[in-house]
């Protein structure tokens, strides 16, 4: 730790104990600032953690951290819940005792993440083995079950508990978690049945109406709306930003199967949620003769198929009670306030005792199997101080539980002190503080304390309501001096309380009650009638819950608080038995938004928690104190007579070093094993004389060790350069003198290979030979056709010619072969439509020349056109199987009057269509074995001539079309048809067409400037074909 003090002015101090002005609360605020501005959210106040939340994922809870902080020093690392979890399991290992982590805060402050940050820390540093694994990996699933059923959304936070979890995990010899065991406080049951605007029940209604599957949904007569159940909709929020149902509803079913919740019992277990979800929406009315009835019976049939139980009985226990008269048990029916109380305590009854239910069944699958000693280590999430704006009897309960828990930290941190202090032979110094058992007693005292009038108020008989109960405070305890109703106060502080309210001066803050409610959630009365209803159930969990031996005691149970106060009791117990550790938990604003740090918000919580009255017990005596040889191992540099080794004790060492750096007397004391320091400003002295002399001390080491380098590198360097040089000479000559032999052999061989070259190959000429193959394939290679049309290649030498006209073959093969795999389908067709144009016009019409660079596409009609195309034509006027070819508008002339019709061409593979362009509808269908023949003129126009045999044509005779894309049209006729034989080029400038009856027509084609076809005066077809450039 002590190596980040030189930066405290920046991210504050590690340690609350270490600021000077401790006392001053704005100092305290703004060291957490500083801190959580760099996301630095852990500090400490001596052995207590205090954690922010940050809101947001940061990268400081995987493996390497939990590495970085096992089995070091506590000190030694910066602040972290590691540290507290490694401190507290490696004391209960090493000192062989017990111990705990107590978690506190207010809801949304990150208790429930540091306690899972702890029970991660311990799984991953204890050892394994397969029975040791199987209760880590149930330890860690036991969370997600009692988040789903304990936790909800809250205005304050997604995911806030609404209970309190005391968990004891056992370990063995090995420091192995072999077991563990959980207590729950004060579940807010009241949550079930109704929860504030911006709030939501607990999350496994939500999870289950989300993830069920549809079969158990169906099963529980369930719908997926939230909105539906009146237990539900009362917040009017459904969702929570950072939960997801879904998910964590997979998780909660694997987390049952982890910890042994057989099939049955987790079938009944969510039948029994389905049956609150019906059981909220029971509505009631009154009858004509004035008894309070069922509006609907449907939702009370389901919870009785849900539970089991007879449907009459059901329906009895809510409408009617039994009350036993002078040993006469006689049923009075229930009023409609009466009834709706009932079913609202049923609701409530049914889902705490299922709660307490999964805790017994989550504590049998985390038993250990064997009887050994063990140590235990507890972890306690518990509820922090609350103030709402409106404050009850669980705030009362909850506050009542932290006044405890301060009361138990300050006994056992004076007591740790103390002992600290005698072990070490310092005179201990008295320490004033805040005694708050005066608080305690007034709340729990007998016969005068809170709990005990309130008790009082429930058993007895007459008209008691919560006004009386108010009544009879202000008389037995209304002078006690933290105690204040509005009667017994004065007249200004009258002005700030009501009437139906008291005020609690706490050690964190004065809290106004409101009683309103106080007895009836202390008396948690569910009516016997509805008790035995449920015992009588076929669900195997709400007959253990609601047990017959319970109807046979006529014992009256402990109300709800003093129920809450022995339990409180046995976890003080528990709790002083332990060698305790803390974390305190904060949140830094209201809105669970990251980087936001309300110092309004804080300052609260720091005077809740009672961090500043932490901090002044810890500092009423020495702010730090260290190991002798961990401070003379840093500092000792500050002293000539310590540095760089001291030969003697460490004790002797430290006090060497203290007396050189002037301390006062006042200012340190000596104890046996460690240097006590009274003020953080002494230290903070030392730490940056210590900073300032590590530049000397740097530049002092890097001077003498660089000195030293230079001559150890210089020496190394001779004897190998020495050595070096003289095997580099040997094989320098030697690879120079096999170097010239090599050579002087190859220049004798090409000489004599050169001379002999037209010789048959043999010895004197064999190396030549091979070389000059050798280089021409080189050659050849660089200089390689790049494409088939590259028609370059390299001559070659004479021995090569053969071997050259087969290379060039080979490579010529290649490159085609390389061309055509490139082709794709398309291109493919494009080619041998592009090829049949060709040998159908190539040299026989002007036109042919100008398509060439045009590719061919298989429709050229327009948006509206190819809409007509699908609806129409592919519905209804094609045949079955037949497939289109070719579409495009074309111009249709009149075979009588040759009066030119827009129309569409569609080419089939069996038929072409002429349709109308408005509609689709068929005016010409000729089929391709009626195709006799198509005419078209040599020139530049579009007009050709589809010839239809008359015979079986009837009268209508051969079709005049036009085409701005006439070569691509005929192609396409006549490849669709296989009339590629039947194409014919007019090339004596008219063209003969059959009319109907036998008759014949005539089209003139003519050169001229301007296109254009019309009815000559002769009364043939005059086409006028114009040069196209």
């Amino acid at each position: 730790m002590e190596q980040e003090l030189h930066r405290r002015d920046h991210f504050g101090v590690q340690d609350f104990v270490l600021l000077e002005d401790y006392t001053n609360h704005d100092a305290f605020i703004e060291n957490l600032r500083k801190r959580f501005q760099e996301n630095l959210i852990y500090t400490y106040i001596g052995p207590v953690l205090v954690s922010v939340n940050p809101y947001q994922q940061l990268d400081i809870y995987n493996q390497a951290w939990i590495e970085t902080y096992r089995n070091v020093n506590f000190y030694e690392l910066p602040p972290h819940v590691y540290a507290i979890a490694d401190a507290a399991y490696r004391t209960m290992r090493g000192d062989n005792c017990d111990v705990c982590v107590l978690i506190s805060g207010e809801s949304g402050s990150g208790k429930t993440e540091a306690s899972k940050q702890i029970l991660q820390y311990i799984a991953a540093s204890s050892t394994h083995s397969t029975e040791v694994d199987r209760i880590k990996d149930r330890l860690l699933n036991s969370n997600p079950i009692l988040e789903a059923f304990g936790n909800a959304k809250t205005n304050r936070n997604d995911n806030s508990s609404r209970f309190g979890k005391y968990m004891d995990i056992q370990f063995d010899y090995k420091g192995a978690p072999v077991g563990g065991h959980i207590l729950n406080y004060l579940l807010e049951k009241s949550r079930v049945i109704h929860q504030a605007a911006g709030e939501r029940n607990f999350h496994v209604f939500y999870q289950l109406l989300s993830g069920g599957s549809p079969q158990i949904i169906d099963r529980l007569k369930l719908t997926r709306n939230p909105q539906d159940y009146f237990y539900l909709n009362q917040g009017d929020s459904y969702q929570a930003d950072t939960v997801d149902d879904q998910q964590n509803y997979k998780m909660v079913k694997n987390a049952m199967d982890v910890c042994d919740f057989s099939s049955k019992e987790q079938d009944d277990l969510f039948a029994i949620i389905g049956s609150v979800l019906h059981l909220g929406n029971l509505e009631y009315q009154v009858s004509d003769d004035g008894l309070v009835k069922l509006k609907d019976v449907q939702p009370l049939q389901i919870i009785a198929k849900l539970l089991g139980c007879d449907e009459n009985i059901l329906q009895a226990s809510l409408q009617y009670r039994t009350i036993d008269a002078r040993g006469e048990k006689v049923k009075t029916p229930l009023n409609q306030d009466q009834a709706l109380y009932a079913r609202d305590a049923l609701g409530k009854g049914i889902y705490d005792r299922l709660f307490t239910w999964i805790v017994k069944k989550i504590n049998v699958s985390l038993a250990k199997r064997e009887r050994l000693k063990c140590s235990l280590m507890g972890l306690l999430d518990i509820y922090g101080f609350e103030i709402f704006g409106i404050n009850s009897f669980e705030q009362f309960c909850i506050n009542y539980c932290n006044e405890k828990l301060q009361q138990l930290f300050i006994e056992l941190t004076l007591k740790s002190e103390q002992e600290e202090y005698e072990r070490e032979g310092i005179q201990w110094e008295h320490v004033q503080f805040f005694n708050n058992k005066i608080i305690c007693d007034l709340v729990e005292g007998r016969p005068f304390g809170i709990i005990a009038i309130m008790d009082e108020e429930c058993l007895r008989p007459g008209d008691t309501t919560d006004q009386t109960f108010l009544e009879k405070l202000s008389q037995t305890i209304g002078s006690h001096p933290h105690f204040v109703t509005h009667k017994a106060a004065n007249n200004a502080t009258r002005k700030t309380i009501q009437r139906d309210e008291f005020r609690l001066l706490h050690y964190a803050g004065d809290v106004t009650y409101g009683v309103k409610g106080f007895l009836d959630k202390n008396n948690d009365l569910l009516f016997r009638d509805l008790k035995e209803a449920m015992s009588e159930t076929a669900n195997i969990i709400t007959s253990q819950c609601f047990p017959k031996d319970e109807l046979i005691s006529k014992k009256r149970p402990d109300t709800a608080a003093t129920q809450f106060k022995n339990s409180l009791s046995k976890l003080m117990e528990i709790l002083m038995s332990k060698e305790p550790s803390y974390v305190r938990c904060i949140k830094p604003n209201d809105f669970k938004r990251p980087a936001m740090f309300d110092e309004k918000i804080v300052s609260h919580q720091v005077k809740y928690l009672g961090l500043m009255e932490n901090l002044r017990v810890r500092r009423a005596g020495f702010a730090y104190r260290r190991p002798y040889k961990v401070f003379l191992q840093r500092y000792k540099c500050l002293c000539p007579d310590t540095w760089p080794r001291f030969n003697g004790s460490p004790k002797d060492g430290v006090q060497t070093l203290v007396t050189y750096l002037n301390y006062d007397e006042d200012e340190y004391r000596m104890g046996k094993t460690k240097l006590f320091i009274r003020f953080p400003r002494v230290l903070f002295a030392t730490e940056d004389a210590f900073q300032l002399k590590k530049h000397d001390l740097a530049t002092l080491i890097q001077t003498r060790y660089r000195g030293f380098a230079q001559k150890k590198k210089y020496l190394q360097l001779k004897a190998s350069a020495i050595i070096l040089q003289s095997h580099i000479r040997r094989m320098a000559a030697q690879r120079e003198l096999e170097r010239r032999r090599h050579a002087v052999q190859c220049v004798r061989k090409f000489i004599k290979g050169f001379m002999c070259r037209k010789k048959p190959e043999c010895e004197e000429n064999r190396q030549f030979i091979k070389y000059t193959k050798m280089n021409y394939l080189e050659r050849l290679r660089k200089s390689l056709p790049r494409n088939v049309l590259d028609k370059k290649w390299l001559p070659p030498p004479e021995l090569l010619q053969e071997t050259s006209k087969l290379l060039r073959q080979m490579c010529m093969k290649n490159m085609v072969l390389k061309y055509v795999k490139k082709i794709s389908p398309q291109r493919k067709r494009q080619f041998q439509q592009k090829v049949m144009a060709e040998s159908i016009f190539r040299g026989k019409k002007e036109l042919y020349k100008f398509s060439i660079k045009d590719a061919f596409i298989d429709s050229r009609l327009a948006a509206h056109h190819e809409a007509l195309k699908n609806n129409v034509f592919e519905k209804s006027t094609k045949e079955p199987g037949e497939k289109v070819q070719y579409c495009s508008a074309v111009t249709k002339y009149d075979r009588h009057g040759y009066k030119a019709r827009n129309r569409v061409m569609i080419v089939t593979d069996r038929n072409v269509y002429i349709l109308n362009e408005k509609d689709f509808k068929v005016k010409d269908k000729v089929p391709y074995q009626l195709l006799s023949g198509i005419v078209t003129s040599a020139y530049t126009d579009g007009l050709f001539v589809i010839v239809v045999s008359t015979a079986e044509n009837g009268s209508k005779g051969d079709l005049i079309l036009q085409s701005d894309y006439v070569i691509e049209a005929v192609t396409k006729i006549a490849m669709s048809g296989k009339k590629v034989d039947v194409v014919k080029i007019a090339s004596d400038g008219s063209i003969m067409h059959d009319m109907a009856s036998g008759k014949q027509g005539c089209i003139e084609f003519v050169k001229g400037s301007t296109y254009s076809v019309k009815k000559g005066k002769n009364g043939n077809l005059s086409v006028i074909a114009p040069p196209l450039g």
